[in-house]
């Protein structure tokens, strides 16, 4: 905190300070005996004229502050400096994660990329599910059109989408709901560059935050040193084995476009009885390797198969030229984050999905 010579605290940001990171002390409590000071550190993205302060914190969570309870603030450095892993920006990353997951279209919208990846979904107890790619009108299926992944269904937004925030939003509802979809859009905060201000006006709107995770990154080769990874089935595509043990479910033609696309991208396969007893995916993309869908029959769990598939995967990524990895991670998989961790890997930034009210939504 700000303590002037005098030895009193200061309050060093004004208004004039929004979109800046800061970090804030404030009285909190009801009265004398119960009066405690609380720290919060975030980007500052408002100060009404109210006197009421927002900050938007690194996992996204935006704490509201009035300013008679501040006792003293100042503004930081915009990131912390990171003490190891590669280093990377959020832009770098964001571009490199959303090749990852590529959509089967999407359209630009300024410097917002608009993404979808449609697929029909049955309604229970109808007709067998189609292929999205025109073999049949949608309207001859009895189903429902789905987004396979919020991740290639959702609006990257880079920059300016070249109309007032409104304008563009109205125009991504529109876009989502000609596609049968509700619209979605993905930010992130916690790093540099990071889009803490749009998050706190997307909330202002009436836009509801459902899926918030992290993207944490590593060096590539200490997980390729870390087992020998033998027993490990690399392929260019999914086989029916992979899927079986993949936890989407009814993954269909659209699905697998979405994860076979990217510029190179590697499954894994440890063999089971029946379906396979491990399994993993891998997009290299110049010095990234990105690994997702890691995932471990419960009955094989524990003995270091999700280990295995990533170095084997990591090696392939090391002969393709590659030496920095990206992994995404959902706060409450307490087990796959204490796993990464022990590998070298760390969180870079966390990611969100907003989808538009509903009465504005399909």
């Amino acid at each position: 905190m700000e303590i002037s010579a005098a030895g009193r605290f200061e309050v060093r940001i004004t208004a004039a300070d929004v979109g800046k990171r800061v970090s804030v002390r404030r009285l909190t409590g009801n009265d004398v005996t119960e009066a405690k000071f609380t720290d919060t550190v975030g980007v500052l993205t408002s100060w009404d004229d109210g006197g009421m302060l927002t900050i938007t914190r690194r996992d996204g969570e935006i704490v509201r502050i009035p300013e008679s309870t501040l006792v003293a603030a100042k503004i930081v450095p915009a990131a912390p400096a990171r003490r190891r892993g590669p280093a990377a920006t959020y832009r770098e990353l964001a571009r490199v994660a959303s090749r990852g997951w590529r959509p089967v279209e999407s359209e630009r919208l300024g410097d917002w990329e608009l993404r979808a990846a449609v697929q029909m979904v049955p309604r229970e107890g109808g007709p067998p599910r189609h292929s999205a790619l025109g073999e049949r009108p949608w309207g001859a299926v009895a189903g429902r059109r789905e987004g396979f992944t919020r991740r290639a269904n959702s609006v990257l937004p880079l920059g300016d989408p070249g109309l007032p925030l409104d304008a563009a939003l109205d125009a991504v509802r529109r876009w989502y709901g000609e596609r049968g979809l509700p619209a979605y859009v993905q930010t992130a905060t916690g790093a540099e560059g990071t889009q803490e201000l749009l998050c706190a006006e997307l909330e202002r709107r009436g836009w509801v935050r459902e899926v918030s995770a992290e993207l944490w990154i590593g060096a590539l080769a200490p997980v390729a040193d870390r087992a020998e990874g033998a027993g490990v089935v690399l392929s260019r595509s999914a086989d029916e084995a992979w899927l079986a043990r993949y936890q989407r479910k009814g993954v269909g033609e659209v699905a697998l476009r979405v994860l076979g696309g990217g510029p190179s991208v590697w499954f894994a396969t440890v063999p089971g009885e029946g379906a396979p007893a491990a399994i993993g995916r891998l997009v290299v993309d110049g010095r990234w390797a990105g690994f997702a869908a890691v995932e471990v029959d419960p009955a094989f769990r524990r003995r270091g198969l999700a280990t295995e598939v990533m170095a084997a995967l990591a090696r392939r990524a090391l002969e393709e030229g590659a030496s920095a990895a990206w992994l995404q991670v959902e706060a409450e998989n307490t087990g796959a984050r204490a796993m990464y961790t022990g590998l070298g890997f760390g969180a870079h930034h966390a990611y969100h999905h907003y989808r538009a009210p509903e009465a504005d939504g399909r």
